[in-house]
């Protein structure tokens, strides 16, 4: 026993001798600095990766990362709201890009970008159940150390920026048809005085010469010349319903009579109603005291209804126009028999670009600019549709204040 003991003393002191035991404890020392290096850089790490992820996640367009297979690997909080399957972590690009297809093609811009190429490219969307939609698309490469690519892609909703160039089209197209039509007017009045004009001296020498009156072979003169008196004038009234339809807004809102309005944008779809046997029913509230509106705008919005109205008949049938006060607002109702919206488009008509027209009879832009006229000028504009039975559009508008 006393040897043993002599034996761990004596390996104590030769440990102590040898300094093994300052050794090990300067290795541990060591070993714990290292440990805290590694926990300050971990540290250092984990708050450079939530920097970069609020930035990843503040960007307002979709933002999603391609591994080197074409796979996303990563995408920030609006991708799931533009393409909720389409971007899933692991999910192809074939999904979003080409689903059509099982092998991507070349015009991928994931796979173009993964070949090292930079891209831009558009394209337009239509999810089930939802509208169409139109997006700009960048796409770059992100070199790894190993000398393959990842694709960073930005995503970006062009939707209403294409509604509103649209609309900016429109707007001059119309504005070069109120120049066009400003100038036919113009010539075209000139000749319809100048009939009116004679119409009438014919008239008076008919009524002031009893020799003339008394004449048999004149006697239906007086009633021909009434008829081209009429029907000169009408021509007027509509030349002077074009001007006024086609004079540039300028944006600015004072009263309006909704009367006078319908009247005017009446005299020019009329002649429709006419040749498509549609019959059109006033029901005016007379005295109506005028609304807070935009008069240009007003009269673009009647047309668009009414233009609506008589492409929804096929055949005979017949539009009711009313208008009254309720509520304190100016309402106008526009009723047709014709065909009504089915029930699962009601809540896209007023969307841009949505058309259930043939292609070449209108862009789907009429209902949409309808509806921003009447918000712009603080009214509202509803619709009552059954399928088979006709559509009624109802807009409100505030009334002058006294």
């Amino acid at each position: 026993m006393d040897k043993i003991t002599r034996s761990t003393v004596d390996t104590e002191s030769l440990d102590r001798l040898l300094g093994l035991e300052s050794s090990k404890i300067g290795f541990y020392s060591e070993v714990k600095q290292k440990i805290q290096e590694l926990e300050a850089a971990n540290l250092g790490l984990r708050t450079k990766s939530r920097e970069l992820q609020a930035v990843f996640d503040s960007i307002g367009d979709g933002v999603a990362i391609y591994d080197s297979s074409g796979l996303v690997q990563h995408r920030n909080h609006v991708c799931p709201r533009m393409f909720p399957q389409q971007t899933l972590v692991g999910s192809s690009c074939g999904k979003l890009f080409h689903p059509e297809q099982e092998s991507a093609p070349e015009s991928c811009p994931v796979e173009r970008a993964l070949k090292g190429e930079s891209v831009q490219v558009s394209f337009a969307s239509q999810l089930p159940g939802r509208e169409t939609r139109y997006f700009d698309v960048t796409v770059t490469p992100i070199e790894d150390n190993n000398g393959k690519h990842r694709a960073l892609m930005f995503l970006r909703d062009v939707t209403d920026r294409r509604s509103q160039e649209l609309q900016l089209v429109q707007a001059e197209k119309m504005s070069s048809i109120g120049v066009l039509a400003a100038g036919v007017a113009h010539e075209i009045n000139n000749p319809l005085s100048s009939v009116a004009g004679y119409a009438e001296a014919l008239l008076r020498r008919l009524r002031d010469e009893p020799g003339l009156s008394e004449d048999a072979r004149l006697a239906v003169f007086q009633k021909y010349l009434e008829v081209i008196m009429r029907e000169t004038y009408r021509c007027k009234a509509i030349i002077d319903s074009l001007l006024s339809f086609s004079r540039k807004s300028d944006g600015a809102a004072g009263a309006v009579n909704l009367n006078c309005a319908l009247q005017e944008v009446l005299e020019l779809v009329r002649h429709k109603s006419r040749y498509e046997r549609i019959e059109i029913v006033e029901l005016l509230q007379e005295d109506l005291p005028p609304v807070y509106g935009d008069g240009a705008g007003l009269r673009q919005v009647f047309m668009n209804l009414l233009l609506n109205a008589h492409q929804a008949i096929c055949g005979s049938g017949v539009v009711e126009i009313s208008t009254f006060v309720e509520q304190g607002m100016g309402v106008v109702t526009i009723k047709d028999s014709g065909c009504g919206i089915p029930p699962e488009q009601l809540a896209q008509i007023w969307d841009p670009f949505f058309t259930t027209k043939s292609v070449g009879q209108g862009l789907g832009l009429g209902l949409a600019i309808t509806y921003n006229i009447i918000q712009r000028q603080g009214g509202e504009i509803l619709v009552d549709s059954s399928q088979g039975k006709g559509s009624t559009f109802t807009v409100r508008l505030p009334l002058c204040q006294p």
